[in-house]
């Protein structure tokens, strides 16, 4: 079974949500990892750039295949985890050590859409 942290909000494509005021830290979770397998090159949005709910926002690629990464939530890039780009090979070391953007959140309420740890472990349970 796949790591999943309590206190930490999940999405339908296995992104992974750290709220801290108006902040959202996103990243992939373990089991997206361990689905993709050796993960080989990240691109990620730059500073500044505003994202939109459900949209594309980078990309992840490994040896077996390349997945779009999906914002959860509408906001503006505040950061973005460069060393992430430098060594993509660390989203397999420790997915939720190795975030890929913060943004300031514009709609709070949308975090109300997001799975809890525990509805997001009923999730991979039952489509894996």
């Amino acid at each position: 079974m796949s790591k999943i942290i309590e206190g930490l909000y999940y999405t339908e494509d296995h992104e992974w949500i750290q709220i801290d005021g108006d902040t959202a830290t996103i990243g992939i979770t373990d089991f997206a990892q361990s689905s993709l397998g050796d993960i080989v090159f990240v691109e990620l949005p730059e500073e500044g750039e505003t994202l939109e709910a459900s949209n594309s926002f980078g990309v992840v690629e490994s040896i077996k295949s390349v997945s779009d990464l999906y914002t959860p939530l509408t906001g503006e890039v505040v950061e973005k985890n460069n060393t992430i780009e430098d060594s993509p090979e660390s989203l397999n070391e420790d997915a939720y050590a190795s975030w890929l953007v913060k943004i300031k959140l514009s709609n709070k309420d949308e975090i109300k859409s997001l799975m809890d740890s525990k509805a997001y472990q009923n999730y991979c349970e039952a489509n894996s």
